[in-house]
């Protein structure tokens, strides 16, 4: 009987499907989508300080090293930042044909990302007075607000991204796909001076210079595979260069194998991007040019479409409620002491296949928050709704911006 249902909603879903839509690119997005709170909760752990119970965040990639290729294939922004330059460049496209100007298109796109953003730390700013009367240790506290922020300053670089757009736009006709390449080579002069002979000279600020042409790489090449710039062979290009220029950034100069950061280490690849998470963009954007059309055909398939449009149509709540999921489950956890797979330090192999036995828990639960955090996905009902949102999220930006 439920097969049944499921395959009927299937079949209603695909029937409601314009045939204009990219089925390709929203399995790509979704895909991108899945790999942040998967990440997240398999590359992100927790510790029980003994006698007080306070929760600490924890990284099972120091202990556990051997974790670290399991980071390449969850850290997917460049897929993430591809599909989003290339939907950003069609919809500008939309908008100019409806007689809507840059203005009032790039509003648009803010409110919409800026909505769940804003949900999620207006309930924060509600939930930590209320954990502090229940009891829960200011330092669990700490570590709450801290997972929340972390995926949210995603949201700030791919606004600035979007605003970029235009000359996205005019970079792309002008050269095509190679619009991306002093972007790469931007990011590769930095890491020269941060990491060459001459580093200890070079001031720490210089890595932020690799925080635009970092993320905007793998979004310029969206937009020049909306333009038609970006085709099969430039895709081929793109996953064997990438592919190399990785195997060599290991082996010869010895990154950081992880692509995020690892406590304690000395140097990292994400915060900033390093030329490694680059060469990894250049792989993934490489692959998904190549296997576009293969993964339209498969996405016509009703069973296999259905999962990609719930998670397309949910795509802000899994972002801003998945560390807020984990938490959840945690939190209560941690009144229990060291829980395998949870709340137990992430130092052994156990950990790990405890941890993925957690994963269906917290996907549930991100499930059932969602019902709720979703309402602040769309238009908001009233000027006090907003106010009250607005003045939240305030409290709860002044309180993370002392603990994070």
């Amino acid at each position: 009987m439920r097969t049944d249902l499921l395959r009927r909603a299937a079949a209603a879903v695909d029937a409601r499907t314009p045939a204009s839509r990219d089925r390709a690119l929203d399995g790509l997005r979704a895909l991108a989508l899945l790999a942040v709170p998967t990440g997240h909760w398999m590359l992100g752990g927790f510790t029980v300080t003994p006698g007080d119970g306070v929760l600490h965040n924890a990284s099972p990639l120091g202990p556990l090293g051997f974790l670290a290729p399991l980071s390449w294939v969850l850290q997917l922004l460049g897929l993430f930042f591809l599909v989003g330059g290339y939907a950003a460049a069609r919809s500008l496209a939309r908008a100019r044909e409806r007689g809507t100007d840059l203005a009032g298109w790039l509003r648009g796109r803010a409110v919409r990302l800026l909505r769940p953003v804003l949900g999620v730390a207006a309930v924060w700013a509600l939930l930590i007075p209320l954990m502090h009367a229940a009891g829960v240790p200011e330092g669990t506290v700490r570590t709450g607000a801290v997972l929340v922020v972390q995926p949210l300053w995603y949201v700030g670089i791919y606004l600035v991204l979007t605003a970029l757009t235009p000359y996205c736009l005019a970079a792309g006709r002008r050269l095509g796909a190679w619009a991306a390449a002093p972007l790469l080579g931007a990011v590769a002069v930095v890491d020269l001076l941060r990491y060459g002979p001459w580093g200890g000279a070079v001031p720490s600020w210089l890595a932020l210079v690799n925080l635009l042409p970092g993320w905007l790489f793998a979004y310029q090449l969206g937009v020049s595979w909306a333009q038609g710039r970006l085709r099969r062979a430039g895709g081929g290009l793109l996953l064997l260069g990438g592919a190399a220029l990785f195997a060599v950034l290991l082996a010869v100069f010895h990154y950081p194998a992880s692509m995020v950061g690892v406590p304690g280490a000395a140097r990292t690849n994400s915060h900033p991007p390093s030329l490694l998470v680059l060469a990894l963009a250049s792989v993934q954007c490489g692959a998904a040019v190549l296997l576009r059309e293969r993964l339209g055909r498969l996405l016509g398939r009703p069973l296999l479409w259905l999962p990609v449009v719930v998670v397309n149509l949910s795509a802000m709540t899994i972002f801003c409620w998945h560390q807020t999921a984990m938490f959840a489950v945690a939190l209560p956890g941690s009144l229990l002491g060291a829980v395998p797979g949870l709340t137990a330090g992430p130092d052994s192999l156990g950990w790990v296949l405890a941890r993925a036995a957690w994963l269906p828990v917290f996907a549930l639960v991100l499930a059932a928050v969602g019902r709720f955090a979703r309402r602040f996905d769309g238009p908001w009902p009233s000027r006090l709704w907003r106010t009250a949102a607005g003045a939240g999220a305030a409290v709860f930006t002044v309180y993370a911006l002392g603990v994070v």
